[in-house]
């Protein structure tokens, strides 16, 4: 898993209105959860906790847990001493258990990860049958894309390493994400016994076209996530 512990302060500021974040992803997320009210939801990847927020606002009984322990610390801060929070990582055995959750969000997080297939397991296990697994990814076509016209000779079938470096707020790391084709994620979903339920592709709200003149048409005209809605079938 990749570790934001450098960045997690000027990151957690980001996400907290940037266009990709505030405006796209997250509303998109929240609309496919719908009425979550007295459900039980775990945020995979909760980062500084924007998504737990929004997920306890609509009467959601939220757990959380990220990689970063600066991201957690940033999270705790925002949600208060009594959020059930944990330092833990996607990729291990989760500190949850057996069929604990209605609903598993993973929001931008599994991009980071070369293997699914435990890392799906895993949240099949502490999902109860017939939960939901909501999860939003790097678009693959567009990051061929945008890679192919930099010159890299980026192939959209295989399963390979990205490595970018980001700048935000003074702060520069190198993050690792793992590019794969759209069949290899459907493949992973159904092998780990989910029935996908339905494919997304998102657009920025609209209030964000004033915010954001620059970017938001490109992004308007052509989705930078992939959606899904996944229910974990009976074992």
């Amino acid at each position: 898993m990749q570790n934001y512990d450098g960045l997690a302060e000027a990151y957690a500021a980001e996400n907290e209105t940037s266009l990709m974040n505030a405006h796209y992803e997250r509303p998109a997320m929240l609309d496919l959860a719908g009425d979550v009210a007295g459900r039980r939801v775990l945020d995979a990847g909760c980062g500084a906790g924007p998504l737990f927020a929004a997920l306890r606002e609509r009467g959601a009984t939220v757990s959380g847990f990220d990689v970063s322990a600066g991201m957690v610390e940033q999270a705790r801060l925002r949600l208060g001493d009594d959020a059930d929070l944990n330092v833990a990582d996607l990729g291990e055995p989760l500190p949850y258990e057996d069929d604990s959750f209605d609903d598993v969000l993973a929001s931008l997080v599994l991009h980071y990860l070369r293997d699914w297939a435990p890392v799906l397991a895993e949240v099949r296990r502490v999902l109860k049958p017939g939960g939901r697994l909501i999860v939003s990814v790097d678009n693959p076509f567009a990051i061929v894309l945008l890679q192919r016209q930099a010159g890299e000779n980026a192939s959209y079938f295989a399963t390979e390493q990205r490595v970018e470096e980001w700048t935000i707020g003074g702060h520069t790391a190198k993050l690792t994400f793992w590019n794969r084709p759209l069949h290899a994620m459907t493949d992973s979903f159904t092998a780990a016994g989910f029935r996908i339920a339905k494919v997304h592709e998102a657009k920025p709200v609209a209030a964000a076209r004033e915010l954001f003149p620059e970017d938001f048409d490109s992004l308007n005209a052509f989705p930078g996530f992939l959606f899904f809605v996944l229910e974990a079938l009976e074992a």
